[in-house]
């Protein structure tokens, strides 16, 4: 790779350290090594950031304009709300092999083990435009949904073997963005691209170039992951890191350590209620707006790409204050009780008339509960160091799609039978419970301990 232009500052890290009551004891044989920032490491993040973008943008593909879906291949709109929901099926079993594998091979094999399901699940789609063919298209859906289990715990794992400890959240925030930024082009592009007022002919005719388009972007970032994704660093960039890297992996000890951990299984909850209403509104947006809003198909994308660009501006500047901070429960907190004020004017603001007044509401609601994404990983990394980060998101992410499922049909169901107002009010009130269950949690900050006896 070269010599890095950058270096931190050479430290001594501990052979056979112990572990005590979650605190690093003091070494009692020191070696020396020395840690290194390689800028290397800003493209393999990049790279990231566009693969995980390319397999995200899918999720919300077919449910954005499930009026044209049903319009076109004759299914019901259940059967498009599906699409979206195989993302949270498959996770729940899939993510503890797959954990166990990040764990064993680290980020190289299972990125591109992601990184081709995606291209091959993209790929499917383009043969499923034939009006009978709806069933090969969510075949596709499966598999790039199945390529997500090598993406979602990849940010924390990725920042902590490629970043210093002055870099490590924001990195992780960086790496969050790139699931963010595929949203919110699964949220634009779909209304764009596929008209849902058009004739069979060229409804059929924009589907075609949607999945060329998207087939076309995961080719190429298999290409570039094949060439250029390295799995870690020569040198560690920090004690912290040279010494969960020392560790031997036990994936079935770390899996009853962390579910033992009570400040982590608190925040399992917490993060779960917060994301699983997220996933909630995403996948109900389409038919949510166009209660209010007749014909305004286009609207609800971008509506859709309001919350989550405004969600990335809230991941960067999360990750930035933990970097500056490491309050790192506090800023929790305080993101997490400013998403229950956001769900709330978003609630009161959507039958105003005003369409305009909606997309400001969708702001503030995007800006605290898509920018609570990177602020929940770290914590939770935090609480529960020096077990894997792969393992501990991996986990969380398992949580998020039960109550992803369990909230989307429960809104779903509340839309059909008692109306928006009374399901979005009980939207609120989970994210309430999830504020005061996050306040429980102690601030047990492990790894910033470990950072300072390195």
């Amino acid at each position: 790779m070269g010599e890095p232009k950058n270096m931190e500052v050479c430290g001594s890290v501990m052979d056979g350290v112990a572990e005590k009551g979650g605190v690093l004891e003091s070494p009692s044989k020191k070696s020396h090594v020395e840690y290194r920032q390689y800028p290397i490491r800003w493209a393999v993040l990049f790279i990231f950031v566009l693969y995980s973008a390319s397999n995200s943008l899918q999720w919300i593909q077919y449910s954005i304009i499930q009026d044209a879906v049903v319009k076109y291949y004759g299914v019901t709109s259940i059967m498009v709300y599906w699409t979206s929901m195989v993302y949270m099926i498959t996770y729940i079993p899939l993510i503890f092999p797959a954990s166990w594998l990040l764990d064993k091979t680290g980020l190289r094999v299972t990125t591109v083990i992601g990184s081709f399901g995606t291209c091959l699940g993209a790929w499917l789609k383009v043969f499923s435009v034939p009006q009978d063919m709806f069933w090969l298209g969510f075949m596709g859906q499966t598999i790039v949904a199945i390529s997500q289990v090598f993406i979602l715990n990849v940010p924390p794992r990725l920042a902590a073997v490629w970043f210093g400890a002055d870099q490590v959240s924001s990195a992780c925030s960086v790496g969050v963005f790139g699931n963010q930024l595929g949203v919110a082009l699964g949220f634009v592009l779909p209304p764009i691209l596929v008209r849902a007022s058009g004739t069979i002919e060229e409804i059929g005719a924009d589907f075609q170039l949607m999945f060329y388009l998207v087939a076309g972007f995961t080719s190429v970032l298999f290409v570039l992951i094949l060439l250029f994704f390295k799995a870690e660093p020569p040198s560690p960039p920090s004690a912290a890191a040279h010494y969960g890297a020392s560790l031997d992996s036990d994936f079935l000890k770390s899996l009853k350590s962390l579910l033992t951990n009570r400040n982590y299984v608190l925040l399992l909850i917490s993060y779960g209620l917060n994301v699983g209403v997220f996933y909630a509104i995403s996948t109900m947006l389409n038919q949510v707006i166009l209660t209010y809003y007749p014909g305004a198909n286009q609207d609800a994308g971008r509506i859709g790409l309001v919350i989550v660009v405004a969600g990335m501006a809230g991941s960067v500047l999360c990750g930035l204050v933990l970097d500056k901070t490491h309050r790192f429960k506090e800023t929790t907190l305080a993101v997490y009780a400013a998403a229950v004020i956001g769900m709330v004017i978003f609630t009161f603001t959507l039958d105003c008339g005003i369409i305009g007044v909606v997309y400001l509401s969708s702001i503030l609601l995007g800006f605290f509960m898509t920018g609570y994404l990177p602020v929940g990983f770290e914590f939770a990394s935090e609480v529960t160091y020096p077990e894997p980060e792969g393992t501990t998101s991996g986990i969380l992410n398992a949580a998020v799609q039960v109550f992803g499922i369990v909230l989307t049909l429960l809104y779903g169901w509340m839309l059909d039978n008692v109306g928006d107002r009374w399901s979005n009010l009980c939207l609120c009130g989970i994210l309430a419970f999830g504020t005061v269950i996050t306040a429980i949690i102690k601030s047990d900050l492990r790894r910033q301990e470990a950072h300072k006896k390195g």
